[in-house]
């Protein structure tokens, strides 16, 4: 352990992460990149399905950039969680998202995403999101159409105008009036307007249907467009059943706190800190800042490798503990803030 976060020690970390296949050409050029992992290893994700994320899998994604008048690139690498990953898969894409920032010299900035609370910078590398029910072992499996499990998916427009589209169970109490549905059944594929939906939503919903019906085994597969006002009584409303819908609960809000992790008594320790603000930030040390709706772990110039690396898992076993446990989070260098940073917590 005594090269441990040593020049010696980074080169032979970056040495190993440049044997990860799937990180050839990673941030080479401007623009997004996303892999997902299936049992334990990283796999390219197809461009075709950009935008769309299994609940069960977890991701990793990596946009390169560059600043108006400057040639040098520059990267935000997130990790996308969904509701049923495994633990063994986003441990993997945790450990995988240090490794690929370590091939890029340490050069990104680190964010955890969880599905459903992404951040607003997530979801801006999408023109829509669409949620898909299964995993790497069950998302591809091929059936004939007349043997097609029937699905429902949600469009709906959210309140930062982005367009989401969520597979729900098949009952008619998911059907909403603002909203537009899609009732997938192999051969025949209904979308339903919801009285008050938008034409937005009408749009993309017209969209992903066209999507898939370009499956290999769709061939005769029709579309019938639904207007809620017009057909209440529609046959295709069969297909779904009775089952009430769950109340929703309220989510409860984050807490403005800020944690400091410190090895300066020989152990590292997550320790709270009295008060709450940027006076309390020190150099040599690593910080966990809840702001109630992301948080941020800062680390100082002066802190050791080891803070920096395990920067993350800090934020996360915090949040784990907490009632907001889905709460975005993103690692911040000193004297490397970001405009979310400064807005979210301000000097």
């Amino acid at each position: 352990m005594a090269k441990f976060g040593t020049d010696e020690d980074r080169k032979v970390k970056k040495l190993s992460a440049e044997t990860e296949p799937a990180w050839n050409k990673a941030g080479d050029d401007v623009g997004l990149q996303i892999w997902r992992i299936v049992k334990f290893k990283v796999e390219h994700w197809d461009k075709e399905q950009y935008g769309e994320f299994f609940n069960g899998d977890s991701y990793i994604l990596l946009n390169t950039y560059k600043e108006a008048d400057t040639d040098l690139l520059k990267f935000d690498v997130h990790f996308w969680i969904g509701k049923y990953s495994s633990q063994d898969e986003y441990g993997t894409a945790a450990y995988k998202t240090v490794e690929l920032d370590t091939l890029l010299d340490d050069r990104p900035v680190q964010h955890r995403e969880v599905q459903g609370h992404e951040s607003a910078l997530f979801k801006s590398y999408f023109d829509s999101i669409t949620l898909l029910k299964g995993g790497a072992d069950t998302g591809f499996k091929h059936v004939e159409p007349e043997a097609y499990a029937p699905r429902l998916f949600h469009v709906e427009k959210q309140a930062d105008k982005k367009i989401t589209s969520v597979e729900k169970k098949m009952k008619k109490a998911n059907l909403e009036h603002d909203d537009v549905f899609i009732i997938d059944n192999g051969l025949t594929i209904y979308q339903f307007n919801g009285k008050d939906c938008t034409a937005d939503e009408k749009f993309k919903a017209a969209a992903m249907i066209n999507a898939m019906k370009e499956g290999p085994r769709r061939k005769g597969c029709t579309v019938e467009v639904i207007d809620e006002s017009e057909s209440p009584n529609h046959p295709a409303l069969k297909l779904l059943s009775d089952e009430p819908k769950k109340g929703k609960t309220a989510a409860p809000t984050g807490t403005q706190e800020m944690k400091c992790v410190s090895d300066a008594d020989g152990s590292l320790d997550l320790d709270p800190v009295e008060g709450f603000g940027r006076d309390k930030l020190k150099s040599g040390d690593v910080f966990v800042i809840n702001t109630g709706t992301h948080v941020f772990c800062w680390v100082g110039k002066d802190a050791s490798v080891d803070e920096r690396k395990n920067a993350i898992s800090y934020a996360s076993n915090y949040l784990n503990k907490t009632d907001t446990p889905w709460l975005p989070i993103t690692v911040i260098a000193e004297g490397k803030e970001t405009a979310l940073f400064n807005k979210e917590f301000p000097a």
